[in-house]
């Protein structure tokens, strides 16, 4: 057995991990402004200077579980005007495509319990182009595409350093860490590095004393004192002159008010950039350290810094180090070495590790209480009026301190509830116990709000994702059952549906409006997909009606169904809850199929064969929104397949549904095709019969309008020479294909839901395909492509889509990754081209990575697809 996965059975192996944020700044938690304005009350200008009241911010940083301490490195090239400290990026403003970081830097290795880390950052040798970047997006349409690091040329004659910096833990508290900088440039080159430690400030806000110190034992060590940690050491292999400071504001320079403090978190930049001796304190001690390191590195040569972080002291810290550090690379082979099949390809074994690391990276330590954001710190200046009333009112109660998986540090460093559901069905493909942790936090009084509903993202609480936190959780139990020899963990399944019963209950309370089975749900994270701001406010007497929504919400009882079945078997007394979301289902499902009377329209469209939003009017006949995007492939998630075999271990489930499908033929039989078993003795629950899923099918596998190169368009590219008009009285609104990112800005206009591939929507479709496929078997094929004469299988499909998923990152005959894009330099040169950065959003023609560039929340997907 793996030594991986025998740590990961003691959860001390993770008390340190990668919990220090991509950025603080611009987050809703720092926000104390007048108006809500995230984005203008903290800056990336202000990072280095400002004492963050919430969490902590650094490149590659890593913290305790309850970010008491933090190290990160900092870099300065010799010309730049500012210590690279914090990743530097757009503001949502900024940007002609929302917010979006402007750096270079990769995931490239992590095993689950942070035993061995690995990340590469590339910095620039030449000045760092901040004004370039802000004035060339700025000058950007929202047609024209976003302005990168890599297009201003600074890399071309690679003049950069590839700094890499990697983690090895000798054990829970003792941690080896290597930086290495590689000069890529044939010039000589300047390169100081800062490995940096720092206290998080909780002493400032009138809760906590200052009852900690950092000081200098000797030019290669520190002693670190804190009431909870206790005593740690750091240590340098090479000699080092140190400096120290306090993680406390300048307020000089950030309000132009002198509040006293001698010496403050800009202290270090203040030293290197500008020469300020006195900006760090004589005494050699404080809250924040560094280490000073100058270096010449002469061309194509390198550095490399050790250091070891741990609990208590060392005689002699480094004469263990390179045989734990090989050690620990080696397990972590040897652990992926088991998941990764050896029918695998090379490229594919390289991506499945990258899109892993990248999740396990995205880890942090999330801080907020929004009671006490909302009032102000005792110890601060009592917040603006209308800070009191800016956002997230009514989630007074939620109160969070954990480590969370995030959907990427930088562009999302706030958790968002259904990107959550789809890291954890990847997490558990490595940490089953994270997984289910995370899934049974986001239920919790401190998460979960008291009337049922889950945390949006900090944005809007009050938002609402996609209910798919039942579907994750029954995946994940089923994965873990799997690897347990068929043993489920019924304790966690129970836990997460007891919670998932109030949620439920609020979705059919608060977002079926007349209480006819038909939902709506505003946003419910497709962001523009809609012909309207779905979670804009209609006018009096006017409400979506939407086919997702209603989709999701079958799905939803189906995965409650079916979590009940499975707990009916350890206790009969869930039966009747498993009878309740069979019923529940049955009833969704014909309304949105338009079988519960002549007067329902339903959302099925007769004569385009597709699922519609609608637009319902007090007093007027409703009005189909007839736009085919992925709103109307999401019926296709709502299935699931029910075995007579089950059906004779809980007599009481079966003979109330026999009742009521003996009560309710119209639903029995247009519905659920519950009287035709499938091969073994299988029945189907589905909002689709057989008909209708070849009509939806024949679109989706259709090249001309959802089925691209590289998996699913979120919107038929027939709008791309054929926009779609939606006419009303002040102006036509208009919807057109758009593949790459969006020329709208609703909803920030950093996401796009007009065109591009989405990994999440993609890996449901496969999945339903699969189960389609479980009760129709093989007799059942659809044409694919469609309007070629090829039939297949719905499971030949799935495999089909799920290669052409993974063919976005793979390297094509030509040697060229589709995700790159046209950039020569990514697709080319050796130090580049296997770096993988796993997007949000894929273009809908040429598969290039769009958005978020570490998405690895649910991108890391691929590796499931891969895996599977």
């Amino acid at each position: 057995m793996p030594e991986e996965i025998n740590r990961l059975s003691q959860s001390a192996w993770k008390k340190w991990g990668p919990y220090v944020s991509n950025r603080q700044w611009g987050t809703v938690r720092e926000d104390y402004s007048e108006n809500g304005d995230a984005w203008q009350y903290s800056s990336h200008d202000m990072a280095r200077s400002k004492a963050w009241r919430w969490g902590e911010e650094g490149i590659g940083g890593i913290s305790d579980d309850k970010q008491f301490l933090c190290f990160a490195p900092s870099f300065w090239n010799g010309r730049d005007p500012i210590l690279k400290e914090v990743f530097f990026g757009l503001t949502n403003a900024e940007g002609n495509h929302g917010e979006d970081v402007k750096e270079l830097f990769y995931y490239l290795d992590s095993s689950p319990t942070h035993s061995y880390m690995k990340m590469l950052y590339k910095y620039p040798q030449q000045a760092y182009p901040y004004e370039q970047l802000l004035r060339e997006n700025r000058n950007r349409s929202r047609q024209e595409p976003e302005y990168e690091l890599a297009d201003t040329g600074i890399f071309d004659q690679n003049e950069y350093f590839d700094i890499f910096i990697e983690y090895a833990k000798s054990a829970t508290e003792d941690i080896l860490i290597s930086i290495t900088a590689h000069n890529r440039n044939q010039k000589k080159a300047q390169l100081s590095i800062l490995p940096t430690l720092w206290f998080r400030n909780r002493w400032s806000w009138g809760e906590h004393d200052k009852d900690l110190s950092i000081s200098k034992k000797d030019n290669q060590a520190v002693d670190i004192i804190h009431k909870d940690l206790g005593a740690y050491s750091l240590y340098t292999q090479t000699p080092a002159e140190w400096v120290f400071t306090e993680n406390e504001s300048n307020t000089s320079r950030l309000y132009q008010y002198d509040d006293g403090a001698k010496y403050c978190k800009d202290a270090f930049h203040r030293y290197v950039v500008q020469d300020d001796k006195a900006a760090v304190n004589p005494a050699n001690e404080g809250s924040k350290a560094a280490a000073v390191y100058n270096f010449e590195i002469d061309a194509g040569q390198s550095v490399n810094l050790k250091l070891r972080l741990c609990k208590g002291s060392k005689e002699q810290p480094f004469s263990d180090f390179e045989q734990l550090f090989n050690q620990r690379k080696n397990e972590t082979d040897e652990f992926y070495q088991t998941l990764q099949d050896k029918s695998n390809s090379t490229d594919e074994r390289l991506i499945h590790r990258q899109a892993i690391a990248g999740l396990l990276w995205n880890k942090q330590f999330y801080n907020y209480n929004v009671g006490k954001w909302l009032k102000g710190d005792p110890a601060q200046p009592a917040p603006p009026a209308g800070h009191t009333h800016s956002r997230n009112l009514n989630w007074k109660h939620l109160n969070n301190a954990d480590i969370i998986s995030m959907p990427d540090k930088w562009e999302f460093p706030w958790y968002a509830s259904w990107d959550l559901a789809f890291h954890c069905v990847s997490l558990a493909l490595v940490d089953i116990e994270f997984a289910k942790e995370q899934l049974q936090l986001l239920t919790k009084e401190w998460f979960m709000h008291p009337n049922g509903q889950l945390p949006a993202y900090e944005w809007n609480f009050d938002d609402t994702n996609p209910p798919v936190h039942a579907w994750a959780t029954w995946e994940v139990y089923k994965m873990d059952q799997e690897s347990n020899e068929g043993k489920g963990d019924i304790a966690f399944l129970e836990a997460v549906f007891q919670k998932l019963l109030i949620n439920f209950t609020w979705w059919v309370n608060r977002k079926d409006h007349t209480g006819s089975n038909i939902f709506s749900g505003g946003f419910l994270g497709l962001d523009n997909i809609g012909v309207f701001d779905r979670s804009m406010e209609l006018p009096t007497g006017m409400h979506i009606e939407q086919a997702d929504g209603t989709s999701w919400m079958a799905m939803y009882a189906l995965n409650m169904m079916q979590i009940s079945l499975e707990l009916s078997l350890h206790n009969p007394v869930y039966e009747n809850m498993a009878t309740k979301f069979f019923e529940h289902f049955l009833y969704i499902a014909g309304a949105i199929m338009n079988i519960m009377g002549p007067d329902d329209s339903g959302l099925w469209d007769n004569e385009d064969e597709f699922f519609y939003d609608e637009l319902s009017i007090e007093g007027k006949d409703s009005i189909k929104l007839k736009l085919r995007s992925m709103v109307g492939l999401i019926p296709l998630f709502a299935v699931e397949v029910i075995k007579d075999d089950t059906l004779k271990k809980l007599p009481n489930f079966a003979r109330r549904m026999e009742w009521f499908l003996k009560n309710k033929p119209e639903l029995a039989s247009l519905v659920s095709r519950w009287t035709e078993k499938g091969q073994g003795d299988k029945h189907l629950l589905s909002l689709l019969r057989g008909h209708r899923i070849k009509r939806i099918l024949y679109r989706m596998l259709n090249e001309t309008e959802f089925l691209s190169e590289f998996g699913i368009r979120s919107l038929s590219k027939t709008y791309s020479q054929n926009p779609f008009i939606f006419p009303t009285e002040k102006e036509n609104i208009i919807v057109s294909y758009v593949p790459g990112e969006s020329d709208s800005g609703m909803f920030g206009g950093n996401s796009n839901w007009r065109g591009p591939i989405w990994m999440p929507v993609n890996y449901l479709i496969i999945q339903s395909l699969l189960r389609f496929h479980e009760y129709y078997n093989d007799d059942f094929k659809v044409e694919y492509p469609s309007g070629t004469g090829n039939y297949l299988s719905l499971r030949e499909i799935a495999v089909k889509l799920s290669e052409r998923l993974i063919s976005i990152f793979k390297q094509n005959e030509q040697g060229l990754r589709p995700c790159f894009g046209g950039h020569d330099k990514l697709q080319q040169d050796p130090n580049f081209k296997d770096y993988l950065l796993f997007n949000e959003y894929f273009h809908g023609d040429n598969g290039k990575g769009l958005g978020a560039s570490h998405q690895t929340g649910w991108t890391a997907l691929i590796a499931n697809l891969i895996q599977r």
